[in-house]
């Protein structure tokens, strides 16, 4: 699976080391982090327990929001993240 990652860390001070661990390692090792807040992985695992693993590392006051995605995109990044995004992880 493909999911889409995004969140908003709402206390300062905020651990994003620890997030960010929590995100790679709900993936297979393929992830794509270009946005600052939006994170696309490859992963196994089910969306529940992406949405938890990376929860586990959230304050209450946090927002996340992690949905499927199909190989179906469009936008405006480098020429370099696009072929990331069609050779690494949508293939």
């Amino acid at each position: 699976m493909v999911y889409l990652i995004s969140y908003d860390l709402n206390k300062t001070g905020q651990d994003y080391n620890s997030l960010y661990e929590a995100i790679k390692n709900s993936s297979t090792g393929v992830w794509f982090h270009y946005l600052d807040s939006t994170w696309i992985i490859k992963s196994y695992l089910s969306i529940q327990q992406v949405s938890d693993n990376i929860k586990s590392k959230m304050d209450d006051n946090d927002s996340l929001l992690v949905i499927e995605v199909k190989n179906n995109y469009y936008g405006w990044l480098p020429k370099d993240a696009w072929e990331y995004l069609r050779t690494d992880v949508f293939i």
